[in-house]
């Protein structure tokens, strides 16, 4: 179930939040659990008995490093061991099994296995909660509901963000609900659908539209580039939108995921932009155990490349991950070396110009699906193989996509945030504001009730 659905948005939400808000507080936690373990079964129910296996083990490790804590690290390193492996042996073994069979030449069957949605994301969640208890930094969970609730929670669960267990602890026993948290709730969550229905699945037509294309063109090609990175950006910051605002309709505060990440003036500075929660937890987790940069300049890049080529790995089972994890983690690596002291010295909009380019080439590789098509598509930006420059059907593609690319370019930028939010214009906007979500409701839904074009680019991680 995805939260761009009908099934998710007049059925499961409604009776949830009716229930919910229905029977006695106590009941509450109860709802939402048994409400999350719903919705992920709704898609995949084999698969939610891996996961609450794996919150059983956590919860036992977790009691076990507070109550033994002379031995802690051992309980530490088997919880690491259990959540890890299980991550690997779904969503890695083919990928393991199909390089060896390449480099070795054998001929090892692949096993049947399906990846289990969201899995990347609750076991990094559970991760934070095991490392951060061996830390001293939160209290062991005893009642494995809440522990439970925690891992599964529905608007977290399929895409993140990563919440960690520190930032809700308090919140899973108490938490504030009030009409003005609720209201700003749903406004989140509609800013949210809209972003991801009518602006990056219509993006998302577009990237079909060219890569079924055999007339291909230099402007073609740089309209696929502007396309796929609008649409990753639009597709993933609108599920985080809808995500944050659902956890405020229910009484959590999630923190934000995205603070403008296409204005940033370095690719450093991007991604502390960009997917914060998953760019904090590799900093924490592994690129601060590493040695940060507290270490010799050498260990220093190479606790860099590590860091990246692993967050590579976490996106997805295929070389063109790892490839675009190592090419983020070298371009870092270059700002901190000697690069990021003229982007300093640069103009705004040039440095802005560098991070976008960077950016479109990076989502390139992402969205890859063969070395082949990579090299393709960036060979197309320069007019590679003798393309011409414009072509009749990129012309016309160009033409009727131009405003959903125009309303994202602008909707990328905090320019309608601070037109709107000047003291001249807040009467307006408070009068303006409940129609527009309305209108976007009404829009999206009717987008998604016509249309069967509604996928959502993380469910592989």
């Amino acid at each position: 179930m995805v939260f761009s659905s009908i099934a998710f948005l007049f059925y499961f939400l409604p009776i949830t939040l009716a229930l919910y808000y229905i029977l006695p507080k106590r009941c509450r936690n109860f709802v939402l659990l048994i409400a999350s373990l719903i919705f992920y079964a709704y898609g995949e129910p084999t698969y939610v008995l891996i996961m609450i296996l794996s919150i059983t083990f956590s919860y036992i490790y977790g009691l076990l490093i507070d109550k033994f804590r002379k031995h802690s690290k051992i309980f530490l390193g088997l919880s690491i061991f259990t959540s890890i492996g299980l991550l690997i042996y779904f969503k890695y073994t083919n990928f393991i099994i199909e390089n060896i069979n390449l480099w070795l030449s054998n001929k090892v069957d692949l096993i049947n296995v399906v990846l289990p949605i969201g899995i990347s994301f609750y076991t990094f969640q559970m991760l934070t909660y095991i490392i951060d208890l061996y830390k001293g930094k939160v209290k062991v969970q005893k009642n494995i509901f809440r522990l439970g609730l925690y891992i599964t929670l529905f608007p977290q669960l399929i895409a993140g963000p990563i919440v960690r267990y520190e930032t809700i602890e308090e919140q899973l026993e108490k938490r504030e609900h009030s009409f003005d948290k609720f209201a700003f709730g749903v406004r989140r969550f509609v800013i949210g659908l809209g972003k991801k229905v009518l602006i990056a699945n219509l993006l998302g037509e577009l990237v079909q539209v060219f890569l079924a294309s055999n007339d291909k063109s230099v402007l073609f090609y740089w309209i696929y580039g502007i396309a796929v990175t609008l649409q990753i950006y639009f597709d993933f910051s609108g599920y985080s939108d809808m995500a944050i605002g659902l956890g405020k309709m229910f009484g959590f505060d999630f923190l934000e995921n995205f603070n403008y990440p296409y204005i940033a003036k370095s690719v450093t500075d991007f991604w502390r932009r960009w997917h914060i929660s998953l760019s904090s937890f590799f900093r924490d987790y592994v690129y601060i155990p590493l040695g940060g940069n507290r270490v010799s300049k050498v260990k220093w890049l190479r606790n860099i490349l590590v860091v990246w080529m692993l967050t590579g790995i976490w996106h997805g089972a295929d070389w063109n991950f790892i490839i675009w994890g190592l090419y983020f983690g070298i371009i870092l690596v270059l700002e901190k070396v000697f690069l990021g002291k003229y982007l300093e010295k640069m103009p705004s909009f040039l440095s802005r110009i560098y991070v976008l380019l960077t950016v479109m080439i990076s989502f390139i590789i992402f969205s890859g699906e063969s070395s082949k098509q990579i090299f393709e598509h960036l060979g197309g930006l320069i007019g590679y193989k003798d393309i011409p420059l414009i072509s009749q059907e990129s012309l016309y593609y160009f033409k009727s996509y131009f405003i959903v690319m125009l309303i994202g370019i602008i909707g990328s930028t905090p320019l309608m945030k601070n037109l709107f939010s000047k003291d001249r214009l807040k009467k307006f906007v408070s009068v303006v504001e409940p129609v527009f979500l309305i209108l976007i409701l009404i829009l999206s839904t009717s987008y998604i009730i016509d249309d069967s074009f509604n996928p959502f680019l993380y469910f592989r991680f």
